[in-house]
């Protein structure tokens, strides 16, 4: 095995860490804006759709990514990768692609809500748990030593805190937040496209040269996570409008979070920056062409 992407060095300044913080919280800002009180109302009353979807990224999607780690036996480097992937919440773009997908829109932002909120315990512990069990199958040459308590006031900081702001803020001044959803949605995703082509750019070099060696693992980890969300669903009575939204949520996940924990924990490990960089581009692919297939196909007229 070649785990000379291990060794690579991203190249990540401290500045540049602190823009990819602001930008998360921006972020986070911007998709809270579109949640609404009603939503949380609604899951109390039909909660399984939530429930499933919650299983399938906390649970089954962490297990399966496990189970590929010790199928291709990858750089540890990248294993690390996978399981940061694996534990971050689902992304801001997996609402648009529920939308687009004619998927349930509703279920698709209380479960990324959900996620978010979850993920301040989930996140450390999950990361933890799976980079002991990495260290214990193939080591770094160091081992990893994580301060949960920091990550989770990472996570609190950059995620909640914002998502509870953005929610305060509809609440509270409605007119406002109709107002400013529309600009912040965009600026948002554009945020989100220039952290990562800014990313790709400055490592260019590392990536010609290695990217070879997370692409199939990406693509595998992504139809994995997809196909895991959608099935889960509908083994479980979900509705197609339903397991196309739990499939988007547990396939399209926040890699700028993915980057700031690599960043502030694992000092930019070369092959994690890797994988979560190219995966953070791979979904946007795999995530609306999937959206774009599903649009046009009614999901009253599927049936099993």
């Amino acid at each position: 095995m070649d785990n000379s992407v291990d060794l690579i060095k991203i190249n990540f300044s401290q500045d540049n860490l602190m823009v990819l913080n602001l930008a998360m919280a921006f972020i986070m800002f911007a998709i809270s804006l579109d949640i609404k009180k009603e939503d949380f109302e609604n899951l109390l009353i039909h909660p399984k759709p939530a429930i499933i979807g919650m299983i399938a990224q906390l649970a089954i999607m962490p297990l399966m990514t496990l189970g590929l780690v010790f199928l291709f036996n990858p750089p540890p480097s990248v294993a690390l990768g996978m399981i940061a992937i694996s534990a971050c919440p689902g992304g801001n773009n997996s609402n648009y692609a529920t939308h687009l997908a004619k998927g349930k829109t509703a279920l698709a932002i209380t479960t990324t809500s959900i996620s978010v909120l979850f993920s301040v315990v989930s996140m450390p512990f999950l990361i933890w748990l799976g980079s002991n069990v990495i260290q214990s199958i193939n080591h770094l040459g160091k081992p990893v030593s994580l301060n949960a308590f920091e990550m989770m006031k990472i996570v609190a900081l950059l995620i909640v805190l914002p998502l509870v702001l953005g929610m305060f803020t509809t609440h509270q001044f409605p007119k406002l937040a109709d107002k400013i959803r529309k600009p912040f949605k965009i600026i948002s995703l554009s945020l989100f496209f220039l952290i990562i082509i800014g990313a790709l750019l400055s490592n260019i070099q590392n990536i010609m040269n290695y990217v070879g060696k997370v692409f199939f693992i990406v693509l595998v980890l992504n139809a994995m996570a997809l196909a895991t969300g959608y099935w889960f669903s509908r083994l479980n009575k979900l509705t197609e409008a339903e397991s196309r939204a739990i499939s988007f949520e547990t396939g399209i996940h926040n890699i700028t979070l993915a980057l700031i924990i690599i960043f502030n924990f694992f000092d930019g490990l070369g092959g994690m920056a890797l994988v979560a960089a190219w995966y953070g581009i791979w979904d946007l692919i795999s995530g609306f062409s999937l959206a774009m297939w599903w649009s046009k196909r009614d999901p009253e007229a599927v049936n099993f």
